[in-house]
């Protein structure tokens, strides 16, 4: 007994002994880790400012904004824009009668299960690519008495269905009856650009098709100049717009990379000039916008852009859409125009404190002087600008000095 008692105490001492040794190991090591970092923050204190906020083992920055601050500078923009985009693959937005030999309305396409908003994306083996090629190569297709197999994208699946078209006598040639589109196009205004990269943002929101109101899966797209030649005024129960045609010799055009949630971004050619702003303007970053008065900047005659006054009503810091503000037109001259915001003013610019802020992006239906606007972070962190400016701004990526010191990017 007493030799197993001497067992265990001895057992006990030993495991006491290593677990101390480990434990003054492991803060000996966090605490040279700790060194090494303040070395490295003391050394460049001028590019990381004020106090770093640490996690529990000392390796995280919070503070990796302060960076990307100093870097982001945009010109406003104001201009108006005509939009065009092509859909990958086409879209179907509604179906379409076919009379068959008996006299009968059929629908071959919604009868094989597929839906409006779905996205053709071939015709057996051949790509689908607008909208009139698609009925051609349905129409060849039968004629050769093959059977149709359509490759679709159907909430965000792609899908096989086999269809029997019905001769149409009407326009003489097989049909599946269904409407179909492959492109949209209006007209907007221009948020930003960054000459020094020659990007470009726009819109404040995303583009969506007008019937199924889904998002257009961009396949090619662009803006060009345009010229506003009358305003459709707002009222209650109807928003109005801008109406205008494409400039057939624009001064600049881009080309549309991305459409997302908060605007359409891109490259852009030629000359874009803002009268207020001949050079860049640092961003404005959620904390620093305020309520209270601000400026909008977009066209209601030709391509002349203008200023005008507005007030920011409510910040709202809690929602991860584009509706992040609430805004309210207060310039005597444009509600004249135009009751306050109407559709074509999507993304033009708002400048308060000499910095800017986001972008118009919606209008209230039943109050036309007021309307939503999206924090101009939010169209950088969706465009991808802000995750490379804030790259940009460190050396050797996110992990610095062999992975001592990472920094958070926001």
């Amino acid at each position: 007994m007493i030799k197993k008692q001497s067992t265990i105490i001895l057992l006990l001492g030993f495991l006491f002994v290593f677990t101390f040794s480990i434990q003054q190991s492991f803060f000996s090591s966090i605490n040279n880790l700790q060194l090494v970092k303040n070395n490295y923050l003391a050394r460049d204190a001028q590019l990381v400012k004020g106090n770093p906020v640490n996690n529990f083992f000392g390796f995280f920055n919070s503070n990796a904004e302060n960076v990307s601050k100093q870097k982001i500078e945009l010109i406003p923009g104001g201009h108006s824009i005509g939009v065009t985009l092509q859909t990958k693959g086409v879209l179907i937005v509604g179906y379409s009668p076919i009379i068959n030999a008996q006299g009968k309305e059929v629908y071959p396409a919604k009868d094989s299960g597929i839906e409006v908003g779905d996205i053709i994306l071939k015709i057996n083996d051949t790509k689908a690519l607008n909208d009139f090629q698609v009925a051609q190569e349905i129409n060849k297709k039968c004629k050769e008495n093959q059977k149709i197999i359509l490759e679709i994208k159907h909430k965000g699946k792609i899908e096989q269905k086999t269809i029997d078209p019905v001769y149409c006598s009407e326009t003489a040639r097989f049909r599946v009856g269904l409407f179909i589109r492959d492109e949209a196009a209006g007209i907007g205004t221009l948020t930003f650009i960054n000459p020094q990269t020659n990007t470009f943002g726009a819109l404040g929101h995303v583009i969506t098709d007008t019937d199924t109101n889904n998002q257009i899966e961009l396949s090619d797209g662009k803006i060009v100049e345009s010229n506003i030649y009358a305003i459709d005024k707002g009222k209650r129960g109807d928003p109005g717009e801008k109406i205008g045609t494409f400039m057939p010799e624009s001064s600049f055009s881009g080309k549309i990379e991305q459409n997302t949630s908060s605007g359409i971004f891109g490259k852009y050619e030629g000359k874009i000039n803002n009268p207020f702003y001949s050079s860049p303007i640092p961003i404005a970053w959620e904390s620093e916008i305020k309520t209270g008065p601000a400026k909008i900047y977009t066209v209601l005659k030709d391509n002349k852009i203008e200023e005008f006054d507005i007030k920011i009503e409510k910040i709202m810091h809690y929602r991860n859409d584009n509706k992040n503000m609430i805004i309210r037109v207060t310039d005597p001259q444009l509600l004249d125009k135009t009751g306050g915001i109407v559709q074509g003013m999507s993304g033009s610019p708002i400048i308060q404190n000499g910095k800017i802020i986001g972008a118009v992006t919606h209008v209230f239906v039943n109050d036309s002087t007021r309307g939503y606007a999206v924090f101009i972070k939010k169209m950088l962190d969706e465009s991808g600008i802000l995750n490379k400016a804030a790259s940009t701004a460190q050396t050797g990526g996110f992990f610095l000095r062999q992975n001592i010191y990472m920094n958070n990017i926001y």
